[in-house]
């Protein structure tokens, strides 16, 4: 299923190949983030002609809406969104976490009530299996308790075992119900802060054995220091022979922070979210087109980049589409930065291989800043 094809000689970055049922994917790998089904603003065709061979999907999202019977009537979310790429879809932990009002954790699940129309609902470690079964997801993640860095140690013991708890018994109910070829699972690593904690869940979810692991429970509001510990301490215990994932990270900075520490897969929803209020990547840091300086700029939103807008449209026009609430100002910049983040990836990949990796984190720094 995985393997590694280089690693670099001043880091832990590895480059390797993972085999899903839907194609090969290069690692490390950017997954572009499609909550309800599609990236959005984008067509399937557009993410394939960018080269991306997996994305992320929400099951917590698409169990309340469009629901499951959708799903197996419609032949799964491949079928229904015609998307032909991998998909792996969260078991929806994190949402409800975000959503901590209405939820409520009890030892065999999450009670919580819909964000949309609020009615009763219950997911357990098995049925949120049976719910990305129906998605037809090519890796599924295990129900997870993911946790505040704020709590105490000891309510982070209580997650953490919860966390184990529900791994066990998702795995136990995968191995019995999925096309282990058609879909993979992985674990997800919890602990919150607590470096022993990290440690001992890494160790209780690693013998349970996944086709993957995931670090769960960063850049939940801790500090970048805090987060580059932890993700540094956690990442070198997980596995050498499977693809490590840090979940919910996917900034640029945090790509290089990532895979520095061993880590071959990425998801977020923050280059999409920020194109849609007009916040563009470039090589020299982030812009926002709305700012007045734009108005008469005739540059692309990235001289050094190739994509299909910044060869044919104007920081100027862009900025205009903006202000004049044109939908597709967002579907331009949404589609610049996720080709942005995408092209990153084959960057520090290249890297990888050339054993430059460090030089390219260097000269990338050294120019790219937060805002412009």
């Amino acid at each position: 299923m995985f393997i590694i094809e280089k690693k670099d000689s001043s880091s832990h970055g590895r480059a390797g190949k993972l085999s899903l049922y839907h194609g090969e994917v290069l690692t490390p790998v950017f997954m572009p983030v499609g909550t309800n089904g599609p990236v959005k603003s984008f067509l399937p065709y557009e993410i394939k002609e960018m080269g991306i061979k997996i994305m992320l999907s929400n099951s917590y999202h698409l169990y309340l809406r469009p629901g499951m019977d959708v799903m197996e009537k419609l032949g799964g979310l491949h079928n229904f969104t015609g998307f032909d790429g991998n998909i792996l879809t969260d078991s929806g932990g994190f949402q409800i976490f975000s959503l901590s009002s209405l939820t409520k954790i009890k030892k065999d699940g999450i009670e919580f009530r819909s964000h949309i129309d609020g009615s009763k609902h219950f997911l357990s470690p098995e049925n949120v299996v049976s719910v990305q079964k129906s998605i037809g997801s090519d890796i599924m993640m295990v129900l997870d308790q993911c946790t505040s860095p704020d709590i105490s140690y000891n309510d982070a013991v209580k997650a953490l075992e919860t966390t184990t708890r529900w791994a066990a018994k998702s795995r136990e109910f995968y191995k019995q119900t999925i096309d282990t070829e058609k879909q993979k699972q992985f674990g997800i690593i919890q602990g919150n802060i607590f470096k022993d904690l990290r440690k001992k869940s890494t160790e209780e979810i690693v013998s349970i054995g996944f086709d993957g692991y995931a670090i769960g429970g960063l850049s939940v509001g801790e500090t970048k220091d805090v987060f580059k510990d932890i993700l540094s301490y956690t990442a070198p215990l997980l596995p050498e022979d499977k693809p490590r994932y840090l979940m919910g990270v996917g900034t640029p900075e945090d790509l290089f922070t990532g895979v520095e520490s061993g880590i071959d897969m990425f998801d977020c929803v923050f280059p999409t979210r920020i194109a849609r209020n007009g916040t563009v990547f470039t090589n020299h840091g982030r812009i926002n087109l709305k700012n007045e300086k734009f108005k008469y700029d005739n540059l692309p939103l990235d001289p050094e980049c190739d994509c299909y807008m910044c060869k044919n449209f104007s920081r100027s026009y862009i900025r205009h589409l903006f202000k004049a609430k044109e939908i597709s100002g967002a579907r331009i910049t949404s589609y610049h930065n996720v080709y942005y983040m995408k092209k990153i990836m084959d960057r520090i990949r290249l890297s990888i291989f050339n054993n430059d990796f460090q030089y390219l984190k260097k000269d990338f720094l050294k120019t790219y800043k937060d805002e412009n």
